[in-house]
């Protein structure tokens, strides 16, 4: 099970006020269906939208992002003027087909209505991708601050079970830098364990890289001897999964194998 870091609460900061995401960050078992839901954050503050301007401005934030999510697998976007602006983005799984970006896309915009409803910044982060907003006006937190994670109940341990995660990150952490595409993205297998990490697509790949071994880095201190364990960050997010019986096959578009 999932559970968020309250000490580590989803932020979004702007002149004017703070809004705390973690008394409403909520866990979801995953499975292996793409669009399921594996968290929400929904800022507590709400639109003052008397005249339904930001109402309107994210409704066509939505649809533009869900029209591009079966060409691309990382767009931008914004909608309305200053200071009435929203802006937007979708991240997909590195490993899904384009039209599987438009499925996975277009059922967010339907949650965020039903789970946030007029909050002024929002995220909902599916299995195999996510959606946020939030007013252009709002600063953005730092890549690397913790959203939340997901720890296998299953143990391991051992110093060759601790070797081989420490080289299975190292080279996950490693191959997110070697790519220089929208994806920001790699699968890779270093026996016993299978990892995957992706960055947000404009992100500088040493940032890709220093984001995902912040993810890490956080596995390791709060899923330790776990056999699986899944962390999102703001603008990252890494999963890894260790199989005694060896790493059975999986097919991935970046996938590697020592």
């Amino acid at each position: 099970m999932g559970s968020p870091r309250k000490s580590l609460c989803l932020l979004y900061v702007s002149l004017l006020s703070v809004i705390i995401f973690g008394g409403s960050l909520t866990s979801f078992t995953i499975a292996a269906d793409f669009t399921n839901l594996v968290f929400k954050g929904c800022a507590d503050q709400k639109f003052q939208d008397a005249p339904g301007v930001y109402s309107q401005n994210l409704r066509n934030l939505m649809s533009t992002l869900v029209s591009q999510s079966s060409q691309k697998p990382f767009p931008k976007a914004s909608s309305g003027e200053d200071p009435n602006a929203i802006m937007g983005l979708y991240q997909c799984k590195g490993d899904l087909t384009t039209s599987q970006y438009y499925t996975c896309v277009s059922k967010i915009p339907e949650m965020i209505d039903k789970l946030c409803g007029k909050a002024v910044a929002a995220r909902i982060q599916l299995s195999g991708c996510y959606s946020r907003y939030e007013i252009v006006e709002f600063k953005q937190v730092p890549a690397t601050e913790f959203l939340y994670k997901v720890c296998g109940s299953s143990r391991a341990s051992g110093a060759e079970f601790e070797s081989k995660r420490d080289a299975a990150f190292n080279m996950a952490e490693n191959g997110v830098k070697s790519d220089g595409g929208d994806n920001l993205f790699y699968t890779g297998q270093y026996r016993p364990f299978y990892v995957l990490g992706q960055c947000e697509g404009d992100l500088k790949t040493s940032d890709c890289g220093d984001c995902v071994k912040s993810a890490f880095e956080t596995a390791k201190e709060d899923c330790g001897d776990s056999v699986s364990g899944r962390v999102y960050l703001q603008e990252c997010f890494i999963s890894y999964s260790y199989y005694s019986d060896g790493v059975p096959t999986i097919s991935s578009p970046s996938g590697k194998e020592q």
